[in-house]
């Protein structure tokens, strides 16, 4: 595609997406800002939701996987339905009771104020570091496709990304990013779907022969039930769904925010189950996308990326489809990049605020005033993150720090678990030595089993350890005394 095309396109979405902005973010006050005034449709916070549960590394990575680990996600998948209905039934009840803005305030009412912050700070070190990593990916898509054609430095693509971003969730923040989703939801599912139509018209197939075809594919396996060292059990990939769901959708202030955006506790339910099921079909189709992506690859003589990431992008965009697949592409790209970006700002200025800052004695406006300088802020590190990461230059280096990131959702499960399920109290002092120490003893735990176990690789189990070890160790911290009541 010719970048002049591709730069069309991200002009007209990004104008769609500020007339949005522009439309949801008149007299928007902090209480929009954070929660949308709690009056968001439940329907339309669960079709966004859809889409902000796949980011932009997960549109191209999903339809790749079939070439190693064939439908088999499907039973991850399965386990985020279980995680949700816990989220759900578990946790969106009490955050609701206690009116909560930030869903960090929860460790403050049980345990106090260090705690708190540490549970907050976890989260921040997440957020920033995986909002920069898939943005880096995107804006360097971006330049090497459109901006460097023109001679523009990297830094400056970067720039007006985040700038971008930054104009359109400035005045409505959650008020505006529970629409800008329902578009990014929509644009994304239109890129599949159309990608799958022309795809399947390209090899001369019908509808019923396209699902015949993915259904007889080598690649369409599902079930996976051998020997448990495979990282694609069964019970691996359920639990890890399960668990992965619950930290990084019921402990994340990013995804928990437009839940709680809902007008009461009963549409907020509605809107996690008609989600998590939603979520069942939507990445069936991505991952029967993939099995078509790699049947026509095959068939047409070209070989199969070693990089399976590259098996989407390579086929829409190289030329062998109409064009349309390709735009469609670009928009469904933006889409998922930016549907995860822009709440990530939203979030982390939250959070940052609420749970950071001391807003006690502030009127209204100066808390706006505050708010408004820590989302400059926000966006000035997210900028900075991503030259680091170009500055690094080492994909492996720049991968391994995203999963490092990722440690601290072990921590956030481990002091949940342990406020929830525990009426003892923690000597506080010691919390933060306990969440940075847990993920690094879970780690050589790691590293041990798999040397021991042969051919035996720890997937995202990881994470059950991590929260494990972060319990255990509050557990030895702790006093057997009688519980704060959290209001």
């Amino acid at each position: 595609m010719k970048p002049e095309l591709i730069l069309i396109i991200i002009f007209l979405y990004f104008g769609a997406l500020l007339i949005i902005s522009q439309v949801t973010g008149k007299g928007a006050d902090n209480e929009a800002f954070y929660l949308g005034n709690r009056r968001s449709p439940w329907y339309i916070v669960a079709f966004g939701m859809i889409g902000a549960s796949l980011s932009g590394v997960t549109f191209i990575s999903v339809p790749g996987w079939v070439i190693t680990s064939q439908m088999t996600y499907m039973q991850m998948v399965l386990g985020y339905l279980a995680g949700y209905i816990v989220i759900a039934n578990v946790l969106m009840p009490l955050f609701y009771k206690m009116e909560l803005t930030s869903i960090y305030t929860y460790l403050n009412e049980r345990f106090g104020k260090i705690t708190y912050k540490t549970g907050a700070s976890l989260f921040m070190v997440s957020r920033i570091i995986g909002a920069s990593f898939r943005l880096f990916l995107v804006a360097r898509v971006l330049h090497i496709s459109v901006f460097n054609h023109w001679n523009v430095p990297f830094w400056a693509t970067v720039v007006i990304t985040i700038l971008l971003i930054w104009f359109y969730t400035n005045k409505g923040g959650i008020k505006t990013i529970i629409w800008t989703d329902t578009l990014q939801t929509f644009s994304m599912l239109t890129a599949v779907i159309i990608t799958f139509i022309f795809i399947g018209k390209k090899m001369g197939l019908d509808l019923s022969g396209t699902i015949e075809t993915i259904s007889r594919s080598d690649f369409s396996k599902i079930w996976e039930f051998g020997t448990w060292k495979n990282g694609n059990h069964f019970l691996q990939h359920f639990f890890s769904g399960m668990f992965i769901t619950i930290v990084m959708t019921g402990l994340d202030q990013d995804m928990m925010q437009k839940n709680l955006s809902c007008r009461n506790i009963k549409e907020a339910k509605k809107n996690m189950y008609w989600m998590s099921i939603s979520l069942i079909p939507v990445n069936l189709l991505f991952l029967s996308l993939g099995v078509l992506l790699a049947t026509f690859a095959i068939q047409s003589g070209i070989g199969l990326p070693e990089k399976t990431d590259d098996l989407f992008p390579m086929l829409v965009t190289g030329g062998m489809l109409p064009q349309v697949v390709g735009i469609t592409f670009v928009i469904g790209l933006l889409a998922a990049a930016y549907s995860s970006a822009d709440s990530a700002l939203t979030a982390l200025t939250t959070s940052f605020t609420v749970d950071i800052l001391d807003n006690t004695g502030l009127d209204e406006a100066a808390r706006i005033k505050r708010r408004k300088r820590v989302h400059i802020a926000i966006s000035i590190i997210l900028a900075i993150v991503i030259f680091i990461f170009e500055a690094i230059n080492n994909e492996s280096v720049i991968s391994a720090i995203f999963k490092v990131a990722g440690f601290t959702y072990g921590p956030l499960l481990g002091l949940y678990a342990f406020g929830l399920f525990t009426k003892r109290q923690l000597t506080e002092r010691w919390v933060p030595f306990v969440a940075v120490l847990a993920p690094i003893a879970a780690y050589i735990d790691r590293l041990i089993l798999e040397w021991l176990i042969s051919n035996y690789e720890m997937g995202f189990e990881f994470l059950i350890m991590n929260g494990l070890y972060t319990f255990m160790g509050l557990w030895i911290i702790s006093q057997n005394q009688q519980q704060r009541s959290p209001r």
